[in-house]
């Protein structure tokens, strides 16, 4: 029998729905940075160069890459939810399989890339649920989503900081590990009530594909192609900064550990400021628009990357405002590329596109890393200055994102474009 109105259950409000499912993307969170907070001591006891280390990060982003390309499109067919909660214990599986087993640079190439495999399952179909669930204030819902994600990359900073000096970086990797553990349970918590949908394709449109149809969309495309750009930038920050914060930290005279932990520590404040960008970015495009919002966050981000790294000789306070400045710019507009996807595309090929903009975002992306190692390899072998070293280096990462704004320009001035944010562009 149907429970009576008296004795059915209340359905979840938007609020508690949204909190959940962001506890759980925080949770996931937890191993993104753990290996970055651990480079400067990997380097030395995997016997790494900077490039090798860049590389082990870089094989995560491809790994995650590829799990997005395809959770994209098991989520157009199977449904998000489903695809959500069967990619979140593989997620699990695979964090505690490179905290307990990776012992090299090999072995940490071939296990972080699997946990980059199968980590894509909590990020895109968790936007198509949002997008599902939320129209107007849909910028909103994806910048608290991004948002919980950036807590997780603070929360695991500040235990890679915490731990190591007690624990080694294996403990700390272990303690991170358990992150994807409250994933999983908060998941189910917002989800299990959750209907799962499966958008209809027409009879006729069956034998269409959906790569082909996203990649016709011009302002779908353009779109995506700024965002790839973006994760240029975004990528090579996140895998160099508490490199690069630990860097400043010896030359100030802290000792190897010392420096190591105050890096980790420093980086995992600066993922406040990440939380906050996601959230501003959103709620302003909201309001503003989204080429708007996207054009402003990436030329001030942009701005510090070409002058980043020739501030190392700053005192250390001062540089980590510019650093707190830096990744709160250029993760501002990350919801807001998310956004304006769903925006641009039939419900029906939403999973698609995801798909599409993972290979191009994250294929892109991913070689940040490693060719920032091999610029500071190189800079390092000419025997140059520590500034110019590291000037060099974050420059890299500018030269990249530069193509950004003219992609957004062009998406301004295509008629579709008024479709997102409700007629702001």
């Amino acid at each position: 029998m149907p429970a009576s109105p008296a004795t059915a259950p209340a359905a979840k409000s938007d609020a508690a729905w949204l909190a959940e499912i962001c506890i759980a993307r925080c949770g996931f969170g937890l191993i993104f940075m753990a290996y970055a907070a651990a480079i400067p001591l990997l380097l030395e006891d995997w016997q790494m160069s900077a490039s090798q280390a860049g590389l082990v990060q870089s094989a995560w982003h491809f790994g995650y890459m590829l799990s997005l390309f395809t959770v994209g499109f098991l989520a157009d067919r199977f449904g998000a939810k489903r695809v959500y909660l069967v990619s979140s214990f593989a997620a699990t599986l695979s964090a505690f399989a490179f905290a307990f087993l990776a012992d090299g640079f090999v072995s940490g190439l071939v296990l972080y890339g699997l946990a980059g495999l199968c980590s894509g399952g909590s990020y895109t179909p968790g936007l198509t649920l949002i997008a599902e669930r939320f129209a107007a204030t849909r910028g909103r819902a994806m910048g608290f989503y991004l948002s919980a994600a950036s807590v997780g990359y603070a929360l695991s900073l500040v235990l890679v900081g915490a731990l190591t000096p007690v624990t080694g970086w294996r403990g700390a990797l272990i303690a991170t590990a358990c992150g994807p553990l409250v994933g999983i349970a908060f998941s189910w918590l917002a989800l299990h009530r959750t209907p799962n949908l499966v958008h209809p394709r027409p009879a006729q449109e069956l034998r269409r594909n959906p790569v082909r149809e996203v990649v016709a969309n011009r302002p779908a495309m353009l779109a995506i192609w700024a965002y790839a750009f973006h994760s240029w930038e975004l990528l090579g920050l996140k895998a160099w900064l508490p490199a690069f914060l630990t860097a400043a930290a010896l030359a100030t005279g802290s000792g190897a550990l010392e420096a190591v932990s105050l890096g980790a520590l420093l980086t995992a404040v600066t993922y406040v400021a990440s939380a906050l960008g996601s959230f501003t970015g959103g709620a302003l495009s909201d309001r503003r628009g989204r080429t708007w919002t996207m054009l402003c966050m990436t030329v001030l981000s942009t701005l510090c990357a070409f002058s980043f790294g020739w501030m190392i000789g700053l005192p250390l306070t001062l540089l980590f405002v510019v650093a707190c400045f830096f990744i709160f710019t250029s993760i501002g507009d990350s919801a807001v590329y998310s956004t304006a996807v769903t925006e641009l595309v039939p419900a029906r090929l939403i999973g698609g596109a995801y798909s599409v903009r993972s290979v191009l975002g994250f294929g892109v992306g991913a070689l940040a890393p490693w060719a920032f190692g091999l610029v500071l390899d190189a800079a390092r072998s000419a025997a140059l200055s520590e500034a110019q070293i590291w000037g060099l280096a974050w420059g890299a990462l500018g030269l990249g994102a530069l193509f950004g704004p003219l992609a957004i320009l062009a998406l301004r001035a295509q008629p579709a474009s008024s479709a997102m944010a409700g007629g702001r562009r």
